[in-house]
């Protein structure tokens, strides 16, 4: 009993095929990837087919699609290279028995992978420190299941091994540090031969530091003259490092730092550079400005002198000159058109003497003097006096341009 039902079981299988049957497929070479189409043939037969006929195809003793239908044909929309191996179909109706086509063997042709190349994001290498560095393996062409590999530096420290059934993948790294500034190269491999990329350089950037801003002049004090050497430096910081220097915010000039380090601006000094100076340091990832610093420039006691006498002569020039010319002009007016006094018993004549008042209007030596002098009564009780000007000579200051 246990013989027979064994041989029932291996009915189906066992027969021979049948020669009615044929099994073809197009195309008979397919590429991995790509689609094939099985079609079930009957020949011409004797015998009458009275019922509709189903298709069934099969691989390997498995079955293919969803099951029998009435179609001859069974589309693959995709193969892969484990889908190499033998094929057949059979047809069969409700009243006839089942038919085998003979086998056929299918070889799933794989594309080698080709042109691998490793790209950064961000593009270029250029990363900031403690931000994420993605390192992305492509490959041109490749079929089936690829094996992309990353590795550092020239020696190909392996950093990480995925396998996957696409022409991309990725490897990233959190937050980058020093220490990953390297080269980076990448392979890719699908069974035939690995292809392997192009080396591609990482540079990890840190923005600048707050820079600090020094002021050196020759001496102990700053006077007008001198200059002054202003030192920025940030302490940290990915070159090439641009420095911007400030006087009371307003640009004096900047800097280009290529290598890092600081960067000195000479100045040379006048009265008005006194008060707060600054400077900025930028290398793309972002400005810093250091604390301010005060400058005060000390002027020399001869100068002060020189400054204050000069304000208040000016100032008696704005005030009296005026008033001394409007004087003159009246007194010769009078003489013009006076004509000669009549003997006044009641007033005693002037005096021929001339009276002089000597008036200097500043602490500072040599300056101005006016001198007051009476002059003869033309009519009544009117009296005019005559005012003589005297300005000593000096040497005017010079002033000192900026050096940049």
């Amino acid at each position: 009993m246990l013989l027979g039902l064994v041989l029932l079981m291996c009915a189906a299988p066992c027969e021979p095929a049948s020669e009615v049957l044929l099994l073809t497929a197009r195309p008979s070479r397919p590429k991995e990837g790509g689609s094939m189409t099985l079609t079930c043939e009957m020949r011409a037969t004797s015998q009458k087919l009275d019922a509709p006929v189903q298709f069934c195809f099969f691989t390997d003793s498995q079955t293919l699609g969803q099951g029998c239908s009435r179609s001859p044909e069974l589309q693959l929309p995709t193969v892969w290279r484990e889908d190499s191996g033998s094929y057949w179909c059979e047809a069969k109706t409700s009243t006839i028995r089942v038919t085998w086509s003979p086998r056929i063997q299918i070889q799933v042709q794989g594309v080698p992978v080709w042109n691998v190349s490793l790209e950064t994001q961000p593009p270029g290498g250029q990363v900031q420190k403690g931000k994420k560095l993605v390192l992305i393996c492509l490959a041109t062409q490749g079929t089936g299941d690829i094996t992309f590999s990353w590795y550092k530096g020239a020696l190909g420290l392996t950093l990480k091994t995925k396998t996957q059934r696409s022409l991309t993948a990725t490897f990233e790294i959190p937050a980058v540090t020093d220490s990953d500034a390297e080269k980076y190269y990448c392979t890719a491999d699908n069974g035939y031969r690995p292809s392997i990329s192009e080396l591609v350089s990482v540079t990890v950037r840190s923005p600048v530091s707050h820079p600090v801003l020094t002021l050196r002049v020759p001496g102990a004090q700053a006077f007008p003259g001198d200059v002054v050497e202003l030192c920025c430096e940030a302490q940290s910081g990915s070159p090439p490092i641009q420095y911007w220097f400030y006087h009371e915010d307003v640009i004096l000039g900047s800097i280009l730092a290529p290598s890092g380090g600081g960067a000195s601006f000479n100045l040379s000094l006048t009265t008005e550079h006194s008060g707060n100076y600054s400077c900025e340091a930028d290398n793309g990832l972002g400005a810093q400005r250091s604390e301010v610093v005060t400058l005060s420039i000390t002027v020399p006691v001869e100068d002060k002198k020189e400054l204050l006498a000069s304000g208040v002569l000016e100032g008696l020039l704005g005030t009296l000159g005026p008033t001394v010319m409007a004087l003159s002009l009246c007194c010769w007016l009078k003489k013009r058109m006076g004509r000669p006094a009549a003997a006044d018993p009641g007033r005693s004549p002037p005096s021929p003497v001339p009276q002089v008042s000597n008036y200097i209007n500043s602490a500072a030596p040599l300056q101005e003097q006016f001198i007051y002098e009476n002059v003869n009564v033309v009519s009544g009780d009117e009296v005019y006096s005559l005012v003589y000007h005297r300005q000593q000579e000096r040497q005017a200051a010079g002033c000192l341009s900026h050096l940049f």
